[in-house]
């Protein structure tokens, strides 16, 4: 049975496949894009209401586009992000099909290619290329059964306040959503408990600039692996409420309760870690670290930016820090919601190809795959530590996207005896 013949399929109508496709067209590779909902349509469906981008409308996007309703150094909403990709697309001319879901991708067996089943019927594709990005399946450890009273649920599927029962919350996770939620209940006027773990703090800004750009000037957004045994560190960080530095000690003022990290559960009970205060230690000397190095960049390039000792000002450890909640009764505390901000995993079941490990991560450099003709595109830590945002998915996509036609090109050589018999005729 025949089917539709297509030289690259990008699998995925996100950030990652748009900036895959802008660079296809550039290297002139025929393709299409199927996505199984709308555009960008995690930014509107698999995110909490009040949610802004991380970095400022200057850094976070692409560099064809500016955002048109969002003033350079604001935050742009997960709407105006959501259309500000639907906008792209169309100048672009990408060719998305949206509504359409990969089902399976497998090898032909005997001749190059893969074979793609989807919702919308078969194809086969050349190359394939993965842009389903790192948020796939969200990851809710296995430690409060489901029927122990408390509504549970992924920061995924939070929303906002109104969607909670009555009464306190637990918020599992102090990356930057985990953050963000627990300031967002506290200010709704619901009892807080946050758990914290190992995480990254940097200033939200400092010398009057955004760390986004102090992670630029300094080299750290490309640097191409993460610290040793930083591998699953967060990154707590917040653009909400016009942008500001997550401060720990700021969100105990609230009346947030701090916690360790989470632990077992038992007997209606949840116990939590001793390392509470290491844990806000070791971000404070994080946060310090940076602010270190962005004043020797400055002394060292003579740069006239102002002075800000304030940023050194930590204050005291509040009491929840420093004697610390090691073990919670959930119904005595009133605990009756568990927000989950504990990440996501990928899930590529549907690319039944020989490249990934024992543990289901893609084998790849820089995107390129160990199968040939397969590659993936929007992974944390893809070629460097921008890879997954938005500006450095673009600029990973340029790298693949070149790969993919210099395949094309080896692909298109005649045969050895194919071009002797065209020299001795000429």
């Amino acid at each position: 049975m025949s089917s539709e013949q297509v030289e690259a399929l990008v699998v995925g109508g996100g950030q990652a496949g748009l900036a895959m496709s802008e660079h296809l067209s550039e290297c002139g590779v025929p393709h299409v894009v199927l996505e199984r909902n709308r555009i960008a349509e995690r930014w509107r469906s698999e995110r909490w209401d009040s949610l802004v981008a991380n970095g400022p409308a200057w850094h976070d996007r692409f560099p064809g586009l500016e955002f048109p309703d969002v003033a350079p150094g604001d935050f742009a909403s997960k709407e105006q992000v959501a259309n500000y990709f639907e906008a792209y697309a169309e100048k672009i001319a990408a060719p998305v099909r949206t509504g359409v879901e990969v089902t399976s991708v497998r090898r032909h067996e005997g001749r190059p290619g893969f074979r793609v089943e989807t919702s919308d019927g078969a194809l086969d594709a050349r190359y394939v290329i993965a842009a389903t990005g790192p948020f796939q399946r969200p990851v809710i450890p296995p430690i409060v059964p489901a029927d122990a009273g408390p509504v549970q649920l992924h920061s995924s599927g939070y929303r906002n306040p109104g969607q909670l029962p009555e009464g306190a919350v637990l918020v599992v996770g102090a990356g930057s959503s985990g953050v963000q939620i627990a300031e967002e209940l506290r200010r709704s006027g619901r009892e807080v408990y946050l758990s914290v773990g190992p995480h990254d703090r940097p200033p939200r800004s400092y010398r009057d600039r955004d760390f986004c750009w102090w992670l630029g000037v300094l080299g750290k957004w490309d640097a191409e692996t993460p610290p040793a045994g930083a591998e699953h560190v967060t990154i707590a960080v917040s653009g909400a409420r016009g942008g500001h530095t997550v401060d720990f000690r700021a969100l105990a003022g609230l009346g947030i309760t701090l916690v360790g990290m989470t632990g077992a559960y038992a007997d209606g009970k949840l116990s939590f870690a001793t390392d509470l205060a290491k844990n806000i230690a070791a971000g404070d000397e994080n946060y310090l670290a940076l602010l270190d190095e962005a004043d020797a960049y400055v002394a060292r390039n003579g740069l006239d930016l102002p002075e800000e000792p304030s940023a050194r000002e930590l204050g005291p450890d509040p009491a929840c820090v420093t004697d610390p909640v090691l073990e919670l009764d959930l119904a005595a505390a009133g605990v009756t919601s568990i927000v989950w901000a504990t990440g996501f995993a990928v899930d590529y079941s549907w690319l039944q190809v020989d490249a990934f490990d024992e543990n289901g991560r893609p084998k790849h450099r820089r995107g390129v795959s160990v199968e040939p003709g397969v590659y993936f595109i929007g992974l944390p830590w893809l070629a460097r530590r921008g890879s997954s945002f938005i500006w450095g998915v673009w600029h990973d996509a340029k790298f693949v996207a070149d790969h993919v036609a210099i395949q094309r090109g080896y692909q298109s050589q005649p045969s050895t005896a194919a071009s002797q018999r065209s020299g001795a005729r000429e």
